[in-house]
């Protein structure tokens, strides 16, 4: 037997708790398919048995951590006592005490107040951290080592640890201490430069992309170093930040600077590379339309009425559609405009066209595929009373999400999660409560 193989044999580090479950319990065998069977539709987690300390807030760090407890894992949430995540205050609108901003990245989590500034609250955190598998953090770099909560010194007494750190430009280099804000890197790193209107000003977009997308690439980074650690048996560090993914994530425009030295423009929404790929106005809204292929734009055109243009020399192939954009785009847009929405929707309708309207969140959340693929969650909060917010975007065959616990009001766990697993009494909780370190 290898070296690795007994390392894995003598402990597997996706627990709860100290427990440690024996990998060569496990079988590499096929399941019986009888198992296989039973096994379908279980409501226990990929993630179940997954504990993660969660000390970040607002968006980025919030969104990773919700998708990881929305897989099973046990997410207990950091917060300053008396105030909270920052997004506990940002409303309107605000549902009984709690902000809709805030309900909405933080479901399926427990919230323990902890004041990272008293040395008894940087203690507790530090004996948290020991039962852990993973923690995710988004601080200025450096300012948990003051803390005694960076990496080295957690990892130390915890080798085992995964220890996810978002921040707006990394853990090193000239920015590493500039405070990150989605709009700030979404402008640096070339995002604004390309949404709006051609030849107007830069926009942002309408949700923090950028935020979002850091929180993406977060959690998958956090499932494959759980990967790695059933193999090796050492967690390590994971650097996200703001500027790095939105570079990342600007694909095909960002390798058309790099390889051609083409500078990326503003199309509203249209496509740079596609035409016609864009919304139209119609009589009563406006509908989004494509024709990314040669056999889609003819298609286009039969269902216009405007045959003619699929065999027209100037159109005849994307790269002569892209050429006389203004041309084509300008013929399309008064034919789009005989009708409405709804006409067009039903014109278009079984053709496998790519179209669809622009939807405001009124017809989003009561569209028939929305609600058929279950993104409207009704849960009941302790304090907002029913809520509903939008669901987990990704469904499994074998694992049928339980259902979601509400947003944690602030505080709402601290003594139970110290009672059981630090082993804290009451009197203990209520000398560090009078000192101000809990709440």
């Amino acid at each position: 037997m290898s070296a690795v193989i007994k390392r894995l044999c003598r402990v597997c580090f996706c627990n709860k708790l100290t427990q440690r479950i024996p990998l060569c319990s496990f079988t590499t065998q096929s399941p019986d398919v009888n198992d296989t069977v039973k096994k379908q539709n279980s409501s226990v987690g990929p993630l179940d048995g997954i504990r993660v300390l969660d000390l970040s807030r607002v968006l980025a760090g919030p969104y990773c951590t919700m998708i990881l407890a929305d897989l099973g894992a046990d997410v207990i949430k950091v917060e300053r006592p008396g105030v909270g995540d920052d997004t506990r205050t940002w409303g309107p609108p605000f549902c009984g005490s709690e902000s809709a901003y805030f309900l909405s990245v933080n479901r399926n989590k427990k919230s323990i107040a902890v004041d990272l500034k008293k040395k008894n609250g940087q203690e507790i955190v530090q004996k948290l951290v020991s039962q852990c598998d993973v923690m995710v953090e988004n601080y200025i770099p450096g300012k948990l080592e003051k803390m005694g909560l960076g990496y080295s010194q957690l990892a130390a007494t915890n080798p085992s640890l995964i220890y996810c750190s978002i921040s707006g430009y990394g853990q090193t280099g000239p920015y590493q201490q500039r405070a990150g804000y989605d709009i700030i890197a979404a402008g640096l790193g070339g995002l604004l430069h390309i949404t709006g209107p051609r030849d107007g000003e830069p926009c942002k977009v309408g949700v923090a992309m950028t935020d979002l997308s850091t929180g993406l690439y977060a959690h998958g980074a956090i499932m494959a170093a759980i990967l790695q650690r059933q193999r090796t048996g050492q967690g390590q560090h994971i650097d996200c930040d703001l500027v790095s993914t939105q570079v990342a994530s600007l694909v095909n425009l960002g390798s058309n600077y790099l390889n051609a030295g083409q500078e990326a423009q503003r199309y509203g929404t249209a496509h740079q590379s596609i035409v016609p790929y864009q919304a139209f106005q119609t009589k009563d809204s406006y509908i989004m339309v494509g024709g990314c292929n040669n056999q889609q734009f003819t298609s286009l055109c039969q269902m216009l009425d405007l045959d003619h243009l699929s065999n027209d020399p100037k159109f005849i192939s994307n790269q002569k559609r892209v050429e006389n954009r203004d041309e084509l785009l300008g013929i399309l847009s008064d034919k789009f405009l005989s009708k409405t929405t709804e006409d067009w929707l039903a014109v278009f309708e079984g053709s496998g066209l790519p179209y669809g309207p622009i939807n405001n969140m009124e017809k989003v959340f009561s569209d028939p595929q929305v609600l058929h693929n279950q993104m409207v969650q009704t849960l009941e909060h302790p304090i907002a009373g029913q809520i509903q917010l939008p669901g987990p975007a990704v469904r499994y065959s074998q694992f049928t999400h339980p259902q979601a616990t509400a947003p944690p009001t602030l505080g709402q766990h601290t003594d139970i999660v110290l009672q059981s697993m630090l082993g804290l009494d009451h009197v203990t909780l209520q000398k560090l409560r009078e000192s101000c370190v809990i709440e």
